[in-house]
């Protein structure tokens, strides 16, 4: 047992601040949420024990401002930050200012951060433990010349990708020698702009793959354990919206070879904590290792209602220094689980954002039924960030139970004010290839068009939200629903550029992880 954590700054927002304030009460522990101008009357800041101002709205002047997250920490008499997912969750030199500012950051070692963060040290990384991934570079180039010789060599189609980042940004699928050249470019230039750093290289492209994923947690005792696997293939711009736990292409033996993987290429970065190891499986069932996400994963509830463990409460106990209390014999596979990641975005417009007011927000409820929101009813979805209004999950004892009652749960979610991915997913619970389990990560080009969509919506019969939404706007004035927001505001203290922080409660936590 090392220090007992007393009081934790959430350095995030949205439904992932909620979602680590939770298990903190479950705990004990006492929160700091953390809020830019546009935040001020966000429901994690409601939430939170106490909350304090980092400054305008823009992520690059509030929460991706690291001095301003250490110094709340130190004003408010936090002993540990948990840095949520985006963000700084994945900034190695935000994790050693943390340890160096006494303060304990709620992650992996800032060295596995670093190399597990740079795509061509991973590979190289990989290599070296004898964990597979696809054939192509495993450093950066410079020489466009010769890296057109080596993509030639590979074979098209091949991928360009950013060595710094993920997200599907600084990514292209080249398919020919003629758009190689352009296409390293556009990389670069991308890569550059979105992580300051436009290092590349080449990977073979991979044509209808399966986006297979394993979630790790390892103590800093050298346990490291796999909590089975999530299956993300459902995407758009390289980007997840739907998943599901366990996924349904992998058998016994082609699971167990997966994690064995996950947790070999967790120990080669000597990894404690949280963490997440994707993969690709290609048609002929090889898989391949794709990344490691050094953070707790948006889709982490499908895990945690397959397993019954509270991830962000063992991410707490490993914080701590404690021994992981369970082996791997220990954890067992329970049911199916589904998320659905509810967008304000635009399926019949190339899922662009479509941000706004919610005039109407009237979440889903009933058995084995679980939302995590980071937005309230009459609150706009703010322009500045990530546009997820909130996470739908479900649990069935099989499959076929999960997704019918996501689809229950779809039907009953009610949203006004924007266009959202609910359509969306109403669309593939009910497709043919999804309910069957064969799918890969093109189900969007193969299967989806905005007139098979609506085609789907007429002939089922679905609610027709947006006549509503522009009905309800036209009617309730912004202000109105800005002001009813502020009255209804919590008891939450909110640390003014005055005020000297107090102490907070002891940490009284037995430690259990039993479904309740």
């Amino acid at each position: 047992m090392g220090k007992k954590i007393k009081k934790i700054l959430i350095a995030n927002r949205g439904e992932i601040a909620c979602r680590v304030i939770r298990t903190c009460r479950d705990l004990g522990i006492s929160t700091v949420a953390v809020f830019s101008d546009a935040d001020k009357w966000a429901p994690h800041v409601q939430m939170a024990d106490e909350s304090i101002p980092i400054g305008p709205s823009p992520s690059t002047q509030s929460y991706l401002v690291s001095d301003k997250l250490i110094e709340a920490a130190h004003r408010t008499g936090a002993d540990a930050i948990h840095p949520g997912y985006g963000f700084l969750s994945e900034n190695a030199t935000f994790a050693e200012s943390c340890h160096q500012a006494g303060l304990l950051f709620i992650g992996p070692p800032s060295e596995a951060i670093r190399v597990m963060g740079d795509k061509t040290a991973a590979r190289e990384l990989m290599s070296k433990s004898g964990v597979p991934f696809p054939p192509g570079t495993q450093t950066a180039f410079n020489d466009i010349s010769a890296a057109s010789q080596t993509a030639k060599e590979i074979g098209y189609p091949i991928l360009i990708k950013a060595a710094a980042g993920g997200g599907g940004k600084g990514m292209r699928i080249v398919y020919s020698e003629t758009d190689f050249e352009s296409s390293v470019r556009a990389a670069k230039s991308e890569a550059n702009s979105a992580f300051g750093d436009d290092r590349v290289y080449i990977e073979k492209y991979l044509e209808n793959p399966r986006h297979i994923e394993f979630q790790i947690i390892a103590d800093t005792h050298g346990n490291i354990l796999h909590l089975y696997d999530r299956e993300c293939s459902i995407q758009r711009r390289h980007q997840k919206v739907i998943e599901e736990a366990p996924s349904s292409v992998l058998d016994d033996e082609l699971r167990c070879q997966m994690a064995k993987a996950a947790v070999k290429a967790a120990r080669a970065c000597k990894y404690s904590g949280a963490g997440t190891i994707e993969f690709l499986v290609d048609k002929h069932r090889n898989f391949y290792f794709l990344e490691m996400n050094t953070r707790l994963q948006v889709e982490h509830p499908v895990t945690e209602w397959v397993t019954g463990l509270d991830l962000v409460a063992l991410q707490i106990l490993v914080a701590e220094g404690n021994v992981l209390p369970f082996a791997q014999e220990d954890i067992r596979l329970l049911g199916h689980s589904i998320e659905c990641r509810i967008y304000a975005e635009d399926p019949e417009n190339q899922f662009l954002p479509s941000t706004g007011v919610l005039i109407r927000h009237r979440v889903p409820a009933g058995p084995n039924v679980r939302v995590d929101a980071g937005i309230e009813e009459g609150q706009e979805v703010p322009i500045y960030y990530d546009p997820m209004i909130s996470k739908l999950s479900t649990f069935g004892a099989t499959r076929h139970e999960a997704i019918h009652r996501m689809k229950r749960a779809l039907l009953e979610y009610e949203i006004a004010g924007c266009k959202t991915t609910i359509p969306f997913c109403r669309f593939v619970m009910d497709h043919e290839s999804f309910k069957s389990g064969d799918y890969d990560t093109h189900f969007i080009q193969h299967h989806y068009t905005v007139e098979k969509m609506s085609e789907y919506a007429e002939r089922n019969n679905e609610p027709a939200v947006s006549g509503l939404a522009a009905t309800l706007l036209k009617a309730v004035p912004t202000t109105t629903l800005s002001n009813s927001v502020s009255k209804n505001i919590r008891n939450t203290r909110i640390v003014s550029e005055m005020e000297t922080p107090t102490n907070s409660a002891e940490l009284t936590s037995n430690w259990k992880f039993n479904r309740s």
